[in-house]
């Protein structure tokens, strides 16, 4: 893996942990020799994580769109701002560049974004790594969801498998260097796209 999209809050949220967890995971693709793809803030979680690969010298790429440029205030310290029109062209723009997908903690547009690439993974579009650092037990209730899903027949055993999950960075990493794409998607292959 040479680059990894994290996507997060841009707010810090209430647990200091949060915010030590995402500058730590910064440092830790750093020190991997893994350039960070995020959505170019300096707020929230979204800056942490910045913050934690710039302090080891890690190449940092953000993506933002133009009508964000004020809200979540972007990052003047990174390697490279990618400026893009719109919040489809920042996701597509980020699955582009990236070999592996991480959630950190965060609210709706975190989601969103995080399942777009596991949608994506599911239907065969791209065999990425997909995975969610689950910080203080954050997405438990959202990991019993998908369990749910899988027992009520919406999703399939193996699509509930591609969703990677660990509480320490270094393990969620290791599972995602070693992580094997189903042979198969939902429903299609890239092929027939």
């Amino acid at each position: 893996m040479k680059r990894v999209t994290v996507f997060c809050g841009s707010s810090s949220g209430r647990n200091p942990l949060f915010e030590k967890s995402a500058f730590a995971l910064g440092e830790l693709l750093a020190t991997e020799d893994i350039a960070l793809v995020y959505g170019g803030a300096k707020v929230g979680l979204m800056g942490a994580v910045a913050n934690g690969a710039l302090s080891k010298g890690g190449e940092v790429i953000g993506v933002l769109p133009h009508f964000l440029r004020t809200v979540e205030l972007e990052h003047q310290g990174l390697t490279q701002l990618i400026s893009v029109a719109s919040m489809h062209e920042r996701k597509l723009k980020m699955e582009e560049l990236c070999d592996g997908v991480i959630a950190l903690p965060g609210g709706y547009g975190t989601l969103e974004e995080f399942f777009e690439m596991l949608t994506w993974a599911q239907l065969g579009l791209h065999a990425k790594p997909v995975a969610l650092l689950n910080v203080n037990g954050f997405y438990n209730d959202l990991l019993k969801l998908v369990h749910g899903m899988v027992e009520q027949g919406f999703l399939k055993e193996a699509n509930q498998k591609m969703l990677l999950v660990h509480d320490d960075a270094t393990q969620l990493i290791a599972l995602m260097k070693n992580y094997q794409a189903p042979t198969t998607g939902k429903w299609i292959s890239k092929n027939s796209v």
